[in-house]
């Protein structure tokens, strides 16, 4: 890092003028010449310059752009799931095996109660796949599925970046 211009006392003295004038770090580097708007910024704070009698000037005039019509609301590209009310459940009945060495593979998997404790069991209800079917339904929330449309890695494959 070089440093092309140092801080004179009357450097220094301009600064303040011009930051207590209203200019903005920005128009002040500029009049200063050979110091960059951050250089400005850091020896306005290490000065403690927090106070203005003004605020800062722009050095245009703000934009103004043609007003635009309002945009049309668009629909979803897909209709959005209905979340069902949650249904207070019932406190389960013991589970039909105790020992985990009992499960077999047709056989709901679903833990009943705390595994610490000594009526912890399995539901052991007949099932295709891990649970039966009112376990595979408590344990799926709506919405949560995994979608190749919103996998980053899968958009940037079909866009053939990758």
């Amino acid at each position: 890092m070089t440093q092309s211009a140092t801080w004179s006392d009357d450097r220094v003295t301009a600064l303040k003028v011009l930051w207590q004038s209203g200019a903005s770090a920005s128009q002040i580097a500029r009049q200063l010449g050979g110091v960059t708007r951050n250089a400005v910024i850091g020896k306005v704070h290490r000065l403690g310059l927090s106070g203005r009698a003004t605020p800062s000037r722009p050095g245009r005039a703000p934009r103004t752009s043609p007003l635009r019509a309002p945009r049309p609301e668009r629909s979803p590209p897909f209709p959005r799931p209905r979340l069902r009310a949650a249904v207070p459940v019932a406190p389960e009945d013991p589970g039909l095996v105790h020992d985990m060495s009992r499960l077999q593979a047709h056989m709901c998997k679903w833990p009943i109660g705390d595994p610490k404790a000594a009526d912890f069991s399995f539901c052991g209800r007949a099932a295709d796949g891990p649970y039966c079917p009112t376990h595979s339904a408590a344990g799926v929330r709506a919405g949560t599925a995994w979608r190749a449309d919103r996998d980053p890695t899968v958009r940037r494959a079909l866009a053939g970046l990758i």
